[in-house]
């Protein structure tokens, strides 16, 4: 059942933002305007499980709303239907993911957890004065022009207020449109949102669930007594003696993408197993390549002080590293921050191999073991990780948003609306089959120029 609430849904609201236009034969700045039709709340088909529904200990710790777009343009099918269809597939594909249709609460141990009230997703109907390909390069996050293309809750004044999922499909003048969706990384990790969106286009072409999610996390519930096994400085407070904090408030934050073409790859990863008897075959990964470049080139962009300590921070996929292996179309938050800490004179002045020997300790670091001894470190201390003098790497890059298709064909475009700390970095796959990477982050203005030399070297 689609249910929408009783404003008027006639009623609109104008916003408007300026943006730059990538067509230059066209005047560079427009004045794009989106018309925003009273929010609707779309319940489950059917009637689900009420009742309290668990979070996991690793869901608690990623309360945070994540923001992606999705640009969908057909030469065979224009938009009339787009709203229609994807209102109707949302109903449908809440059946199987009902918990997203209820309300984050406390429970009585002081945890969020999900209360499954099918009060429904908050959907918006919008419609844009111009073309799509208008938007300008979305490659980048842009959170003034793109934050139009998304519904946030303006009002909310913590993060219980807001639904663990608000959608707005967006309909252009060239008969393409964009699904913008805002959703509570407490609910999922970048796998399970990717099959989440993949089921909803699934539904939305009347085809079975490739992957019907897996909805019982008390598999990860904390032991009993808990077992902090390992040290976990994920969770350490650095001291800012470098003063970086104050450079970002002094100046204005750049965000921009590097794109890392196939061949840029290979360089880079032979200029990161130079001068290394460590690297076992002489090879390392995509991964460990770029993650060690990024965070010794940010440390030397920011200007750190030697005797500054850093910390590398990266989610890695615990599916499979879990005994027994978490189970097949796991709904909930199957990731776990892995870490390394060094300090900024020993990482920018050692080879690169000496940073990507420090990146793959930290992905063996990740066993069972570690992964159930930070559930148990939440459990006790509720701590978060702390982001003080860190970079925290988010790797898209091997997630499948890129195939989600609700009869319109594959999105033309698809990313992050916005990054969601300064200390954020992103991993984009790109490209003709997806074998170059974008990495977005922010930086300083000074800091970014200095970050821009190293990638051009390289």
């Amino acid at each position: 059942m689609v249910a929408e609430n009783n404003n008027n849904n006639n009623k609109e609201v104008k916003l408007s933002a300026s943006m730059d236009n990538n067509n230059n034969t066209k005047e560079s700045n427009i004045r794009l305007e989106v018309l925003h039709k009273e929010p609707a709340f779309v319940k489950p088909e059917t009637e689900t499980p009420k009742g309290p529904y668990f979070l996991s200990n690793l869901d608690q710790n990623i309360a945070v709303i994540v923001r992606t777009i999705y640009c969908f343009k057909s030469e065979e099918r224009g938009n009339e239907e787009a709203v229609q269809v994807i209102k109707k597939a949302l109903s449908q594909v809440l059946v199987h993911y009902y918990p997203l249709a209820g309300r984050l609460t406390i429970s009585p141990e002081g945890k969020l957890t999900v209360d499954c009230t099918e009060e429904g997703v908050v959907f918006v109907e919008a419609e844009a004065n111009c073309k799509m390909d208008e938007i300008g390069d979305i490659t980048k996050p842009d959170p003034e022009t793109l934050g139009k293309l998304v519904y946030d809750v303006v009002d909310a004044k913590n993060i219980l207020e807001v639904p663990p999922v608000t959608a707005q499909v967006t309909k252009f003048k060239c008969g393409g449109f964009v699904l913008g969706l805002c959703m509570n990384h407490c609910m999922f990790d970048g796998i399970g949102a990717m099959e989440f969106v993949n089921s909803w286009g699934q539904v939305a072409r009347g085809l079975p669930l490739a992957t019907p999610p897996f909805s019982d996390r008390t598999i990860l519930t904390a032991r009993n007594p808990p077992k902090i096994e390992n040290l976990h400085q994920e969770f350490e407070e650095i001291e800012d003696k470098s003063n970086i904090n104050s450079l970002y408030t002094k100046e204005p934050t750049l965000h921009r993408s590097f794109c890392f073409d196939p061949e840029k790859i290979k360089k880079l990863k032979l200029q990161a197993t130079e001068n290394s008897e460590s690297l076992l075959g002489n090879s390392c990964t995509t991964f460990e390549a770029l993650s060690a470049f990024v965070w010794r080139a940010r440390t030397k962009s920011l200007k750190m002080l030697s005797d500054q300590k850093t910390k590398l921070l990266f989610a890695v996929d615990g599916r499979a590293k879990f005994e027994p292996p978490l189970p097949k179309g796991y709904f909930g938050n199957g990731i776990v921050l892995t870490n390394s800490i060094c300090e900024a004179g020993e990482l920018t002045e050692k080879p690169l191999s000496f940073a990507v020997g420090l990146v793959r300790e930290a992905i063996k670091m990740v066993t069972d073991g570690y992964m159930r001894s930070a559930i148990d470190y939440f459990e006790v201390t509720r701590a978060r990780p702390s982001l003080s003098s860190t970079l925290l790497i988010t790797t898209w890059s091997r997630l499948g948003f890129h195939t989600t298709d609700f009869g319109w064909g594959e999105p033309v475009l698809s990313g992050p609306v916005a990054l969601p700390e300064k200390e954020v970095t992103l991993f984009l796959s790109h490209g003709e089959q997806r074998r170059s990477i974008n990495v977005l982050l922010g930086l300083p203005a000074s800091a970014m120029d200095v970050f821009q030399e190293q990638f051009l070297q390289i």
